[in-house]
């Protein structure tokens, strides 16, 4: 899935207008988490905040702004789930609209941020006139825009920098007498460096493409990329690909599924020799990774410890998500499945880390 600001920066360019719509709160049980967003024109959309009536009763009054140029900027919408849209989870979801027609500057530093992986938020003043859009962008030490007001800029800046913390959360405010939504977009995406544009390496960079990750796909096979390719997808020709590894970023998921046996292990050994990939994974078979288990032994003298290299490479990849089939749909499904699985642990437990360490 492409990120907030670039999605909102190629819709703008198609569109001209565009209405951001976010989850401000939920109480009891709704679709999505609130910052859940969706960028809606007058005939596309990009990002969702669910699905299902929700999503569809959104979509509807956002291009009814476009259409009809409401007076306001930002303004709220409460739907009780169950007794509005006859919606089986029965919570209320608090949903914020906001009219963007031009990005003022501030666009620029949030897709700057989105590309740092650094976070932002985007704070909304509701009610206020459209014209001019009245909104600021705010990141740990710098902010873009007005509210209208310096004082409520300043208290504003305030606020979403609190927002913006560890554990700080999107939501509603009031500050200095005035109603704000502070939108908090996390750099949540994370990073795929994908070797090989056959079959199955176009099939995984369409799958990643639902995905929050930057993906770098690269192969010497220049004319075999795809005329297109997802938003979210950097194609790099290079005549050298295991090269390419040294440049990639650390903590990256690196998928190797070129049509050669030998690049397949050149570049499967430049990634072994740095310690901070998060994931090594290897098209193939058993007989495939035994092969490359015994030349890597050959190899490791000085260089690698063999069992510990062997125990880093996920081989065949996408196996463990259970799949049997080796189309290469499955195949690029199963790997995705193993990504995620492996990021969302990371993720836990560095959240225990962090509980014990607060504790």
């Amino acid at each position: 899935m492409t990120a907030f600001a670039a999605s909102l920066a190629q819709s703008l360019a198609g569109a001209g207008r565009a209405v951001v719509v976010a989850i401000a709160h939920g109480t009891g049980s709704v679709p999505r988490e609130p910052g859940a967003w969706m960028i809606v024109t007058a005939d596309a959309q990009a990002g969702t905040i669910g699905g299902g009536h929700l999503e569809h009763e959104a979509t509807k009054l956002a291009r009814e702004a476009i259409a009809t140029s409401t007076p306001a900027s930002a303004w709220i919408v409460r739907f009780p789930l169950a007794a509005r849209l006859g919606q089986c989870c029965g919570g209320v979801a608090t949903v914020a609209f906001a009219v963007v027609d031009t990005a003022d500057g501030w666009l620029d530093i949030a897709q700057a941020c989105e590309r740092t992986s650094a976070d932002f938020a985007l704070v909304h003043r509701l009610g206020a006139d459209r014209d001019p859009a009245q909104r600021l962008l705010v990141t740990a030490d710098d902010s873009r825009g007005t509210l209208g007001d310096d004082a409520l800029d300043s208290a504003a800046v305030v606020a979403a920098r609190a927002r913006l913390a560890p554990g700080g959360t999107t939501g509603l405010a009031e500050v200095v007498g005035a109603s704000l939504f502070l939108h908090v977009v996390r750099a949540d995406a994370f990073d795929v460096v994908l070797f090989g544009n056959g079959h199955v390496g176009r099939a995984l960079a369409q799958v990643l493409a639902a995905l929050p990750c930057r993906v770098r796909w690269i192969d010497e096979r220049e004319s075999d990329f795809p005329e297109s390719v997802p938003p979210n997808v950097e194609v790099v020709a290079s005549d050298a690909p295991a090269d390419e590894v040294a440049d990639a970023p650390r903590g990256a998921f690196v998928v190797v599924t070129t049509h050669n046996h030998a690049l397949d292990f050149a570049i499967v050994e430049k990634a072994l020799e740095r310690d901070d990939f998060a994931y090594i994974g290897l098209i193939g078979s058993a007989s495939k990774r035994a092969q490359f288990a015994r030349r890597l032994a050959q190899r490791a003298v000085g260089r690698l410890d063999h069992d510990a290299a062997l125990a880093r490479i996920t081989c065949p990849i996408g196996a463990t998500a259970g799949l049997t089939s080796k189309e290469p749909g499955a195949i690029a499904v199963g790997t995705a499945a193993e990504i995620l699985a492996l990021r969302e642990k990371r993720a836990s437990v560095g959240a225990s880390r962090g509980a014990r360490h607060r504790g």
